[in-house]
């Protein structure tokens, strides 16, 4: 993200959620106008203003962040059996932060395809 607002946004975000744990009373705010950051950026990207959206939604509704760290998809081997994956993280300040830090680059196939199960798991919710 070039946006240097933006950008430090999401620095005072993941640093009051390091500091202070969900506080909706700020972090609500904070993710809505993230959000038009985000909206007004020059490349869209709907698919980060829906999860940024459904994201403020989830935790107006449940004053928490109950949506797991996206599981790392299976790596094979050479012999093509698959590996075990981590367990998934459910702590919802790093689940969160997770989650916000993936909007700071855009840019990354990778953040895409976990904004991508994030808006899945919300949905679901």
């Amino acid at each position: 993200m070039e946006n240097k607002k933006a950008i430090t946004l999401i620095d005072k975000i993941l640093k009051n959620l390091n500091k202070t744990g969900i506080n909706t009373d700020v972090l609500i705010d904070d993710i809505k106008a993230l959000r038009t950051y985000v909206l007004d950026l020059e490349v869209k990207v709907p698919l980060a203003v829906k999860v940024l959206r459904y994201t403020y939604e989830h935790i107006e509704a449940n004053d928490s962040f109950l949506i797991a760290i996206p599981e790392d998809s299976p790596i094979e081997d050479e012999e093509a059996e698959v590996i075990e994956t981590e367990e998934t993280n459910t702590d919802p300040v790093e689940s969160l932060s997770y989650l916000i830090s993936l909007i700071g680059n855009l840019d990354n196939s990778m953040n895409i395809l976990d904004l991508k199960s994030y808006k899945k798991a919300l949905m679901e919710f």
